[in-house]
């Protein structure tokens, strides 16, 4: 007798990484971020402009020197990607700029995050932080 066994997608390990609180950390971040997905078998082009734009907050408004600033990947057994970035500067909480000037030269970033992930928010971090954090799909019927 033939039986199908099947396998359920077990969930990966989470992936977290603490980084300098630099223009090198935030590029790192996207550059460590882009191997884990692969290394996953998920990868993503909107994670990579997430992790991209969340690290960079952490570095330009989450900085307190001497501080760095932490990454963590979390992939579900669903394909779903939680990206968080946690920072020392729970003082400085990010929403979305209402509205935009189109001649700011910052500003947008949020709305990034927003249009490509399902859900994103913050939350406090243990001690004087936060953690921002976004949850994005899995791409479907995407090569």
């Amino acid at each position: 007798m033939n039986r199908e066994i099947t396998h359920a997608a077990a969930p990966a390990r989470p992936f977290s990484v603490q980084l300098s609180s630099t223009r090198r950390g935030a590029r790192l971040a996207r550059l460590l971020t882009e191997r884990q997905l692969v290394d996953w078998g998920v990868p993503s082009e909107a994670a990579l402009h997430v992790v991209a734009e969340l690290a960079a907050n952490a570095v330009l408004h989450g900085r307190v020197p001497g501080r760095d600033f932490r990454l963590t990947l979390r992939l579900d057994g669903d394909g779903v990607l939680r990206i968080e970035v946690t920072d020392a500067r729970g003082d400085r909480i990010p929403r979305l700029p209402d509205p935009v000037d189109a001649r700011a030269e910052s500003g947008r970033g949020l709305l990034l995050v927003a249009a490509y992930a399902e859900r994103w928010g913050v939350d406090r971090a243990p001690g004087p932080g936060k953690t921002v954090w976004a949850e994005l799909v899995p791409e479907r019927g995407r090569p």
